[in-house]
């Protein structure tokens, strides 16, 4: 399942997407499904500004009324957030999924991963707090050591 967190989509499926897309914005014609496959590629891309993107296009299909695929917006919707690394987010959509149903495996396996994704990271930056904790204390002994030589 991390799979779909670190799945990339290819440059040239984006830009065929985003053709099309495009096209259809000219026309002021755009159809959900083009949209929901443009966010999709988005979504997928290694490019914070194209997640973004794809996030906002996923927010608005989902805020239509007439939107039928609201489960797909909403777990791709924790897909991205997830991938921009904004699992509090994520996991809001998750469990949103969840309510209505609950044994969807899918969803619950993207949850586990980000859980386990915040858990790790988390874990990281503590590390990296508690290293710059112990090298400012040691800077500050210095000094203290420094000035009671004088």
């Amino acid at each position: 399942m991390e799979e779909i967190l670190d799945d990339v989509v290819t440059s040239a499926e984006l830009k065929r997407f985003e053709e099309e897309y495009h096209k259809q914005l000219a026309r002021s014609e755009v159809t959900p499904q083009t949209q929901f496959e443009y966010a999709w590629c988005l979504v997928r891309s290694s490019y914070y500004g194209d997640i973004r993107k794809g996030i906002l296009l996923l927010e608005d299909l989902f805020k239509n009324p007439q939107a039928l695929d609201k489960r797909d917006y909403l777990y791709f919707l924790a897909t991205g957030y997830a991938r921009i690394k904004e699992y509090s987010k994520s996991l809001q959509f998750t469990k949103a999924i969840l309510q209505i149903e609950p044994g969807n495996c899918q969803v619950q396996e993207l949850e586990r991963v980000v859980k386990e994704r915040m858990t790790k990271e988390g874990l990281a930056g503590m590390a990296v707090a508690g290293g710059a904790v112990i090298a400012a204390a040691g800077i500050i002994g210095l000094i203290g050591m420094a000035l009671s030589k004088k």
